[in-house]
C-alpha cells in the first residue's frame, strides 16, 4: 500500500513539497559560534519555480523560530535569494556559468551584512561575518551540484551541512537531533562524512566535548575484524564517555542522541566506499576519455579540410580551344577567347552579347561556353555533396565523442541508480491492404529507467517500403538500447539516410518514457502529429515535418515533452490512420483497455486510403511492488 501511494502523482508532489519546506526550515537553524548562517539561501539559490518558493516560505518560518529578531537578516536573504533565484530560473546564463549563484550568494550575504553592521542591527564579529560569506557561497554550489549529479564529494559535504543544521535543534531535552544523524554517519556512512559531521558538531559549539575525535574512532573501530556487531554500534556512546572522561568535560546531552542514531543504522544501508580512479575501472575511464579526445580531434581535421578552388580560367580556355580549334577563320581573327573573365560563366549567356566583337563564329564559341557552364554546375553540385558527406561523418564522429565521454562519466558514477515508480502498457494494431506491411512498431527498453516506443512508417507500401521500415528501425533499437542518446540517435539515422540517396524513405515517431519520473519526450522526423487523450480530450502534439534524409546540416525533427504520470494516453498515429477526426468518432473513455482504444480508432480510418494504417496507445501504471 505504501508503495502505491510513493508511485501516486499527487502523494509524491504532496511529499516534494511538505521535503522542501522542512528543508528550509531546518537548515535556518545552523549557527557557527551561535551566529545565523546562511545555508538556507545556498538551498534556496540551487532551486527553481515551487521548490524555490518552499524553501523561501520554510527558511522564513524557520529564521524568524529559531532567531528571533536576529533572524531578521536571513528573512532579508530569504526574499532576495527568492526574487533573483526566480529572475534566472532556467536562464541559459545560469547553466553556462556553474559559479554564478554561488557569487550570487556571497553577493547578497555581504551586502546584508554591511548594511545591518552600518544600522548597528547586528554585531556580528568580522571573522564570522568573513566565514558567513565564505559560507554562502560554499553551500549553493555544493547544493547546486547535489541537484545536477551526485558525487562522492558532494555526498559528503551534504552530510556535514546537514548535521551542522541539526545541531541546535533539540525538540526534546537531552535529544538532539544533530546527535542522532551524527551517530547514524559513524556506523554507515564514509570516514570524510563521519569527520565532517564531528567538525560541524564542534563548530556550532553545543557541546565542549570534540565531537570530531568520538566520530573518528567510532568510525575506526569498525574497521577491527572479528568485533561484534553489538560492540560496533554501541562504540559511539562508549567512545563518547571516554572521550569525554579523558578531557574533563561533564556534559551528557550528546549521550542520547549518539545512542539512538546508532540505533537507527541498524535499518541504513552502509556507504563507504571511495570513488577512485585506480585499477581497471580507472584505466577503462582514461582509456575511453583519450578516445573521445581522438574522435573530437579527427571531426576537426575533416570539418577543416580546405576545399580547393574550381579553375574557372582553364574551364574557359578549353571551351576556346575546342571551338576556335576546328573553325575556319581562326588564322585571321584578332580574337582570343581564352582571356575572358571567369564571370561569363556565372551569368546566362544569352545571345553572345558578352563575346568578344571580332568573333565570325559566335555560334561555335556560345556553345561551348554553354558546355563549360555546365561542367562548371556539375563540378559544383560534386564539391556540395562532398561537404554533405564530409559533414555527415563530422557529425557522426562528435556523437561518437559525446557517447564516449558520457560512459567515461557514469563508470566514475558510485551512486545508486533510480527505481522505476511506473511500468509501460503499449498496444499497437495495424492494419494494411498488401501482404508487406509498411509500418513497424518497436518497443524496447533502453538504459536505466528509459523506455521505447518506436513507430517507423516506410514511405508508399509493399515490400520496398517494408524493407526500408525494417532496416531502419532495426538498426535505431540496436542504437537506444546501448544506451545512445536519442538525439544522436535519429540524427544518424537522418545522415545514413543521406548518405545512402534514400531521403524521404521513411519518417521517425520515438517515444523516450522515463519511468521513475512518468514524464516523456516525443521525436518526430516527417511523423503525422500524436494525440494525448486527457479526461476524454484529444490534445494534438507534434506537427508535420519532412522526412529525414533531406539534408545532413539542418536538424527538421520536432521535439516535445509531456506527462503520462496522472494516467494520460499517448496515441501515435501512421499516415494511413487517419487524426483528429477518427479520434473523436472512437471510444475515448479514459478507464477503456488500451487495446480496445487502439483496435476502435483504427476502425474509425478513412476507408479509402490506400496506405498502411498503425496504432499505438501508450499509458503508465504505478509498478507494482517486487517481494
Amino acid at each position: 500500500m505504501l508503495r502505491r501511494w510513493a508511485a501516486e502523482p499527487r502523494v509524491h508532489a504532496a511529499l516534494q513539497a511538505a521535503m522542501y519546506l522542512l528543508a528550509g526550515f531546518l537548515s535556518a537553524a545552523a549557527s557557527l559560534g551561535h551566529h545565523l548562517q546562511p545555508l538556507t539561501l545556498g538551498l534556496l539559490l540551487a532551486q527553481s519555480g515551487w521548490p524555490a518558493v518552499l524553501v523561501a516560505i520554510g527558511g522564513s518560518g524557520g529564521y524568524y523560530l529559531f532567531w528571533g529578531n536576529a533572524g531578521m537578516q536571513g528573512v532579508i536573504w530569504m526574499g532576495l535569494g527568492l526574487a533573483t533565484s526566480l529572475l534566472l530560473g532556467g536562464n541559459r546564463l545560469r547553466r553556462q556559468t556553474p559559479l554564478l549563484m554561488s557569487a550570487v550568494a556571497a553577493l547578497l550575504t555581504a551586502g546584508t551584512g554591511l548594511s545591518m553592521l552600518y544600522l548597528r542591527l547586528d554585531s556580528t564579529p568580522i571573522a564570522f561575518y568573513i566565514l558567513r560569506v565564505a559560507l554562502a557561497a560554499l553551500s549553493t554550489w555544493v547544493m547546486t551540484a547535489a541537484t545536477e549529479r551526485r558525487d562522492p564529494l558532494t555526498e559528503w559535504l551534504i552530510c556535514g551541512m546537514a548535521v551542522l543544521c541539526l545541531a541546535q535543534v533539540m525538540p526534546l531535552p537531552y535529544l538532539g537531533l544533530g546527535y542522532i544523524a551524527a551517530g547514524a554517519l559513524a556506523l554507515v556512512g564514509a570516514f570524510p562524512a563521519a569527520a565532517l559531521a564531528g567538525l560541524a558538531i564542534d563548530l556550532a559549539q553545543v557541546t565542549a566535548t570534540p565531537m570530531a575525535a568520538v566520530l573518528c574512532l567510532s568510525y575506526l573501530v569498525r574497521l577491527i575484524p572479528r568485533l561484534r556487531p553489538a560492540m560496533r554500534h554501541l562504540a559511539p556512546g562508549f567512545l563518547y564517555l571516554l572521550v569525554m572522561g579523558i578531557c574533563g568535560v561533564w556534559d551528557l546531552t550528546p549521550l542520547p542522541g549518539l545512542v539512538i542514531g546508532s540505533l537507527c543504522a541498524l535499518a541504513l544501508p552502509k556507504n563507504t566506499d571511495l570513488a577512485q580512479r585506480r585499477g581497471e575501472t580507472g584505466m577503462a575511464q582514461v582509456q575511453l576519455e583519450l578516445a573521445a579526445s581522438v574522435l573530437r580531434q579527427t571531426e576537426n581535421l575533416i570539418l577543416d579540410a580546405e576545399e580547393l578552388p574550381v579553375d574557372e580560367g582553364a574551364l574557359i580556355a578549353r571551351a576556346a580551344e575546342r571551338a576556335c580549334g576546328s573553325c575556319p577563320c581562326r588564322k585571321s581573327c584578332k580574337e582570343d577567347p581564352s582571356q575572358l573573365p571567369g564571370q561569363i560563366l556565372h551569368r546566362p549567356l544569352g545571345n553572345g552579347a558578352d563575346l568578344p566583337g571580332g568573333c565570325r563564329k559566335t555560334g561555335r564559341l556560345l556553345m561551348e561556353l554553354r558546355r563549360s557552364q555546365e561542367q562548371l554546375r556539375a563540378i559544383r553540385g560534386d564539391r556540395d555533396r562532398q561537404q554533405e558527406y564530409r559533414a555527415a561523418v563530422g557529425q557522426q564522429y562528435h556523437f561518437l565523442a559525446e557517447f564516449l565521454q558520457d560512459l567515461s562519466d557514469r563508470i566514475a558514477d558510485r551512486t545508486m541508480p533510480p527505481k522505476p515508480w511506473f511500468q509501460p502498457e503499449i498496444v499497437a494494431c495495424s492494419a494494411s491492404k498488401n501482404r508487406a506491411n509498411g509500418d513497424r512498431c518497436l518497443w524496447f527498453a533502453g538504459v536505466g529507467c528509459r523506455y521505447y516506443v518506436l513507430l517507423c512508417d516506410g514511405m508508399g507500401t509493399g515490400e520496398e517500403a517494408a524493407r526500408d521500415a525494417q532496416r531502419v528501425g532495426t538498426m535505431l533499437r540496436r542504437m537506444l538500447s546501448a544506451g545512445y542518446p536519442a538525439p544522436y540517435a535519429l540524427r544518424s539515422i537522418n545522415s545514413i539516410c543521406a548518405l545512402q540517396g534514400h531521403a524521404g524513405a521513411v519518417t521517425l515517431d520515438l517515444a523516450e518514457l522515463q519511468l521513475d519520473s512518468g514524464r516523456a519526450t516525443l521525436y518526430k522526423w516527417g511523423a503525422a502529429p500524436s494525440y494525448v487523450i486527457s479526461r476524454g480530450e484529444p490534445i494534438r502534439v507534434g506537427t508535420a515535418t519532412p522526412p529525414p534524409g533531406l539534408s545532413v546540416a539542418d536538424g527538421r525533427e520536432t521535439v516535445e515533452r509531456l506527462s503520462l504520470r496522472r494516467g494520460e494516453t499517448l496515441v501515435l498515429l501512421s499516415d494511413g490512420a487517419g487524426g483528429e477526426d477518427s479520434l473523436h468518432r472512437s471510444w475515448l473513455d479514459e478507464n477503456a483497455a488500451a487495446g480496445a482504444l487502439a483496435a476502435r480508432i483504427l476502425e474509425e480510418c478513412p476507408m479509402g486510403s490506400s496506405d498502411d494504417a498503425t496504432v499505438a496507445v501508450i499509458r503508465l501504471h504505478a509498478a507494482l511492488p517486487t517481494s
